[in-house]
């Protein structure tokens, strides 16, 4: 079980003095809640970054917190007051930095619909409805004024246009889905006691509209259990059905408690019932009869009409023998009207009724399917009048058609209410856990209906839910599988997990293929097996259109629409509220669910609860005419549902990405700000820009042999290996995290942080972004740094991991707390080096393997010799590129060599052209005398031949 917080009717007439505040009520809730959710994000962005520009300042003192003289500090707070952040947020956070503190708590919101987004503004709970006149209605189409009047003086207040005001009613329904309408006019034109006072709102679900202060309790009956074995609609036990709970509500009317007592004497004195049904939509369905269609319309009108005419010749029975309601006697010219007018509706008649101002839409007895339901229907009706004129009726009210959302689900319908279904294909929970597909259980029933055989049936059912299996499969047979080197015992276990799979390529991963399994058959890595995105079969050769076909095969269209050997004409009978599986193209439109209403409407002593679901793209000129529609067919209320109109609802639509709006914004600043030449080269390097981002934004994976290294360090007493995989030019692509004696927990989250950090790596996500964004974060394991020269004591593991990476590829010295410089020296010097020292082998400053065995013979060590003093820098080659060498020193090949020339210090060297030129080139330069008070040469490695597809990463020795 659970709760919910009780929904509440708030109506306010449409001459209301506040009415236009109210109509906008609701977009303005939801507008709150934009600002809240964005707000709060953007405020705890910046508040973040000035505080942790502090926090990582080193100067001394409060240099740190003073912008003039903490660069970063100042470029922050420039940043969030252009983001529109409170200045005094701004220097609390400054001031709470002072202080010692390092982070600071600034909570944001999201958009769930109950989230404290929502808890924080006001209207959440109610069901807002506007209560519109016939009056007001023709002054829109007239295009004539509206006064809004003072509500205890009656005075004029303000006078506008009514469809101006019709015009914010449209807009706020498409924007928030509030307010809905009920129709003032109407309600109280079809109300059985107007001499006890007016309708003047209803309950939250706007089907009982009755006198204030006044309940009912509700019962509904489920169709569908009224076929009988010959396919047709049981007449006879619909009737007794009708009749039985009739009394039974008549019952529970004396036994029921109310909340007041008001409630408790009105509800006495008036006894209103609400007896209505479900499964409409099923059994339409079943019974081979479109939703939108009139043979559906009448048929749903038929059942309607028979309902509340016996329900209503039930209460005139009742009142011979225990009397009319005590309110009967001042009300009952108004009763017998609006029976008169109940029964003339049920005999077909377009005009005629008595004191309606809209005619409603009658019976259509020559569509009905079922002729002798139409009989029935008229019976009930000329009883139920001929015994109220004489007994009067128990009840005041009988029926209504109620949502039935929970009593739905324990009835087992398939639809609730007058809803037409949702949807073809379902998936039931099992007990034990999982779920299983199923057809919708009136789709096969309605195919016998239409005359289809036993095998065609199969065959439809087959192609919505699936065959389960790629047994028949052309587009991916087992033989396919075992040609691209599956195993039989594999195969079976893909088949294991085929039945209940919503899409093969769930199926196709390591974890039912197996890791070890896929990497030995297929060759494929850890990083693609362990990538959310990687398609296996796409990967093993399996063209895309293959793979639709045999996902269309195992796990099914979840439509009918383009099943084998159904005819077209029968696809209507299918259509639902909204367009099902991933093909599905058709549903039902807005003005077939408002049809549906007003069928039923006629015969219904209350209203019909219905929410009008309309596509993203309905306009609010849709929205003004369905609710034109429903006053026009004499429906008594309606509300709409626009897809997406709530923040809380995920919007699947595509918008503009935010690269073009940001392109789209340079070019209106420079076409406002600069002459025509200037303008035009401007926007032509914006266009490059955003051409090489969207480059870049596309995944480049490493080469399938690639290079790196491995760190082993002790953090806080817990070993820790990283390793990292490279780029052909030098660029990191990936990172590995092993703790292998941590909990499994704790290491398995290690392991996917590590994937994710290189998925972002190989998407474009700059190193520098994470280096910000996780070093000086603080959580255990933490403290001393054993095993690695530059890092000794670490905030947290990925503190560690991050310090690491920018130091190697970034040459961020200063998150080092041992610089170059200062490995193998003291504080008076590092000393001479020693004359003659011998070189390393090739085999001690690169991997053996990486090159297959050839060191020997491909590479050699040379002396590096240095032209400029200790952390000097040198330029090389005819690009500009900056390089300094010495304690560790890379070389990536990128471009032509113009001319190279080495610097000596610590740091990385970048060296254009091939790798044969850099070899030959510090040949060239090692040969040539070193200058004066030259930091001592370090060796470096360099090919001796051909191009080498690797950068080499010397350590000192």
């Amino acid at each position: 079980g659970t709760t919910r917080r009780a929904a509440k009717m708030v109506v306010v007439d449409v001459d209301h003095p506040d009415i236009e505040e109210y109509i906008n009520w609701k977009v303005k809730e939801e507008q709150k809640v934009a600002s809240l959710v964005t707000g709060s994000r953007i405020v705890q962005q910046h508040l973040k970054a000035v505080m942790k520009a502090c926090v990582n300042c080193e100067a001394d003192g409060d240099s740190c917190f003073d912008p003039a003289k903490n660069p970063a500090l100042k470029r922050e707070i420039r940043a969030a007051k252009k983001a529109m952040v409170p200045q005094n947020y701004i220097l609390r956070v400054i001031q709470f930095a002072k202080q010692g503190y390092t982070d600071i708590d600034f909570p944001t919101y999201d958009t769930d619909w109950d989230s404290e987004a929502y808890l924080t503004v006001s209207g959440q709970n109610s069901n807002n409805s506007v209560r519109v006149t016939d009056e007001f209605l023709s002054a829109v189409e007239k295009n004539g004024n509206w006064d809004l009047k003072a509500r205890i003086t009656g005075k004029v207040t303000k006078t506008l246009k009514a469809k101006d005001l019709w015009e914010k009613i449209g807009y706020a329904a498409w924007a928030s889905a509030d307010p809905g309408i009920q129709f003032h006019t109407t309600i109280n034109d079809w109300h059985t006691c107007a001499s006890s006072g007016a309708i003047m709102a209803s309950n939250p679900c706007s089907e009982y509209m009755f006198l204030d202060d006044t309940a009912c309790n509700l019962a509904s009956l489920n169709l569908i259990q009224f076929r009988d074995a010959e396919k047709k609609f049981d007449i006879a036990s619909f009737e007794h059905a009708c009749r039985l709970w009739t009394v039974v509500l008549e019952i529970s009317v004396m036994m029921a408690q109310f909340p007041s007592r008001r409630i408790a004497e009105l509800s006495y004195e008036y006894r209103t019932l609400g007896l209505g049904y479900a499964n409409i939509g099923g059994l339409l369905m079943t019974s081979g009869i479109p939703y939108d269609s009139k043979e559906g319309r009448a048929l749903a009108g038929a059942i309607t009409s028979l309902m509340t005419g016996i329900s209503y010749a039930t209460s005139a029975e009742m009142a011979g023998e225990l009397g009319p309601f005590p309110g009967y006697q001042k009300n009952r010219a108004d009763m017998l009207r609006v029976m008169r007018n109940h029964r003339r509706a049920a005999l077909g008649l377009a005009d005629g009724y008595d004191g309606l101002r809209i005619a409603p839409v009658p019976l259509d007895g020559a569509n009905c399917p079922e002729p002798k339901l139409v009989e029935h229907a008229r019976a009930a009706w000329n009883r139920a009048l001929t015994l109220g004129e004489v007994h009067g009726y128990r009840n005041a009210q009988a029926t209504v058609i109620a949502p039935t959302g929970t009593i739905g689900l324990i009835m087992d319908c398939d639809t609730t209410g007058i809803e037409p279904d949702f949807a073809l294909v379902k998936f039931k929970k099992l007990a034990g856990g999982g779920y299983f597909k199923i057809i919708n259980r009136a789709v096969p029933e309605a195919l016998t209906t239409l005359g289809y055989g036993d095998a065609q049936i199969a065959a439809i059912i087959d192609y919505a839910v699936g065959h389960g299996t790629l047994k028949g499969s052309a587009a991916l047979s087992h033989e396919a599988l075992k040609a691209k080197g599956f195993t039989q015992e594999k195969i079976d276990a893909i088949e294991a997990g085929l039945a209940s799979a919503f899409d093969i390529k769930f199926v196709f991963n390591k974890w039912t293929v197996g890791e070890e399994f896929a990497k030995v058959a297929f060759g494929f890595s850890e990083a693609q097996l362990n990538d959310p995105a990687f398609d296996m079969l796409a990967a093993l050769g399996f063209s895309k259109r293959d793979i639709e076909a045999a996902n269309l095969y195992v796990c099914g269209s979840m439509t009918l629409e383009g099943a084998p050997g159904l005819k077209p004409e029968h696809l209507p009978v299918f259509d639902c509220a909204n367009p099902c599986g991933r093909i599905g193209k058709r549903y039902l439109s807005v003005e077939s669910h408002i049809r549906m209403m007003a069928a039923a409407q006629p015969f219904i002593s209350g209203a019909i609860s219905k929410t009008i679901n309309m596509p993203n793209d309905a306009t609010v000129e849709e929205c003004k005419s369905a609710y034109l529609l429903s006053w026009k067919l004499a429906l008594k209320a309606n509300a709409l549902y626009r897809d997406g109109s709530k923040l809380s609802q995920p919007l699947n639509s595509q918008l503009l990405a935010d690269d073009e709006e940001e392109a789209e914004d340079v070019a209106e600043q420079v076409t406002a700000t600069r002459p025509a030449a200037e303008r035009a080269q401007v926007l032509a390097e914006r266009i490059v820009e955003r051409i090489v981002e969207r480059a870049v934004r596309e995944r480049e994976k490493l080469p399938n042999r690639r290079k790196g290294y491995t760190q082993k360090a002790v953090v806080g007493g817990h070993k820790v290996y990283l390793r990292t995989g490279e780029y052909e030019d030098g660029r990191i692509g990936e990172i590995f995290i092993d703790m292998h004696k941590e909990g499994a927990a704790f290491r398995s989250l290690m392991n996917n942080f590590a994937i994710a950090i290189s998925l972002g790596l190989q998407y474009g996500v700059p190193l520098e972004e994470y280096v910000d964004a996780f070093t000086f974060t603080r959580f255990e394991p933490a403290g001393f740094v054993q095993g690695n020269d530059f890092i000794k004591n670490a905030t947290s593991i990925l503190d560690y991991v991050f310090r690491e990476l920018a130091i190697s590829y970034l040459g961020r010295n200063d998150l080092a707390h041992v610089t170059p410089d200062d490995i193998g020296t003291t504080a008076i010097g590092g000393g001479a080096e020693p004359a003659g020292r011998p070189l390393p082998a090739p085999e001690a400053v690169v991997s053996h393997g990486l090159v297959r065995g050839r060191t020997p013979k491909r590479l050699q060590v040379v002396d590096a010799v240095s032209d400029g003093g200790p952390g000097g820098n040198a330029a090389t080659g005819t690009r500009g590129v900056t390089a300094s060498a010495g304690s560790s020193l890379n070389a990536i090949a990128s471009a032509s060599l113009g001319g190279a020339s080495l610097g000596g210090g610590s740091g990385n060297a970048a060296v254009g052209g091939s790798m044969a030129q850099v070899g030959n080139a510090v040949r060239a330069l090692v040969a040539q005398p070193a200058p004066a008070k030259a930091a001592p040469a370090k060796p470096v490695l360099a090919e001796v031949g051909a191009r080498a597809d690797f950068g080499v990463r010397a350590e000192p020795v």
